[in-house]
């Protein structure tokens, strides 16, 4: 029996745009079934954060390693610090017919974008780039210099949202999860994702 493969959700955006709070307020929503795909950095954990449940915290050795060896869908180097994506774990779950849902920084996804064209790519954008900044200053969890640094990147990193299928303003998080979920639903709709079935059905599978 035809089972139609997972849908690649990623979403990402400059960073402190919200991306890690508005993907924890989608996977906090009762019918939500996306498979969330744990993203692994050489960064120290912030306060709160878990090992394997926000992050795989990684030492830069361990990190390069798997970058050698070809494990890893995507990554960057991002102030200082490395992010990606497990290779394995995506392509598993995405064959099983789940949807995976990545939350990455902007240059990862335009690697993921190269190797998985049929992704489902989404821009999460602040309403201006001066509350930008204020999210940033309000995290209290870096220095003005890092603030600064990262305002920038923001700049740069707005001027890619041309790689993306959509964008969505996050002005409300609960607004922003909303708009996900829509889009998401219309994409799994989409002539494209869904013909084979049904031309497999008509030859009598």
């Amino acid at each position: 029996m035809y089972k139609q493969r997972g849908l690649l959700i990623v979403l990402s955006g400059p960073s402190g745009v919200g991306k890690g709070t508005v993907r924890k307020e989608l996977f906090q929503q009762p019918d939500t079934n996306y498979e969330y795909s744990i993203s692994m950095t050489t960064r120290s954990p912030r306060e709160g954060e878990q090992d394997g449940v926000d992050y795989f915290f990684k030492s830069r050795s361990d990190f390069e390693r798997l970058i050698s060896e070809g494990k890893l869908l995507e990554y960057a180097e991002y102030v200082g610090n490395y992010y990606g994506t497990p290779l394995d774990y995506v392509n598993e779950t995405l064959d099983a017919g789940r949807d995976v849902f990545l939350e990455i920084e902007v240059v990862g996804a335009a690697q993921v974008r190269e190797k998985v064209p049929d992704g489902l790519f989404i821009f999460l954008a602040p309403p201006s780039l001066s509350e930008l900044e204020d999210r940033l200053v309000g995290r209290g969890t870096e220095k003005a210099d890092v603030i600064a640094s990262r305002v920038l990147k923001a700049r740069d990193e707005l001027e890619m949202m041309n790689l993306y299928d959509y964008v969505v303003e996050n002005d409300e998080v609960s607004k922003a999860c909303d708009r996900i979920n829509a889009i998401v639903t219309a994409e799994h709709c989409r002539r494209e994702r869904v013909e084979k079935r049904y031309l497999l059905m008509l030859e009598g599978e």
